[in-house]
């Protein structure tokens, strides 16, 4: 019974180490990555100082990738890009496609905008 007690001991004093560098190799190979963070974009878009209709389309483009929402019956929206950078907001109202140049970030970011209509045409202003 010694002799078998001895030999569950070697083995578990054999098997610590392994499960220490798997430990170890996991850590470091965790540490080493990256996670994907996308930037989320929110914003409320108004006009005329009250909130735009509901269900509006709103087109965030960073680079040649295009993410898409809609505006809630407050006139917000929310949306995440993966890119970071220059991006360009263009919604979609009344057949018009007014635009407005935001920077999208790893956090978060809040463009509350203003519709501005001049000689019949939509622009996009920053409250």
């Amino acid at each position: 019974m010694a002799q078998r007690a001895q030999e569950r001991n070697k083995i578990v004093t054999q098997e610590v180490p392994d499960v220490k560098r798997a430990c170890l190799v996991a850590l470091v190979v965790l540490s080493c990555t990256t996670p994907a963070v996308a930037g989320k974009i929110t914003g409320s878009i108004t006009e005329g100082g009250k909130p735009i209709a509901k269900d509006v389309k709103v087109d965030v483009t960073c680079g040649s990738n295009t993410v898409t929402a809609q505006t809630d019956a407050y006139g917000a929206y929310s949306l995440f890009v993966a890119d970071k950078g220059k991006c360009t907001l263009k919604l979609a109202y009344q057949g018009q496609a007014p635009t407005f140049d935001i920077t999208s970030y790893d956090g978060a970011v809040q463009y509350d905008l203003m519709l501005e209509k001049v000689d019949a045409k939509y622009t996009l202003k920053r409250k």
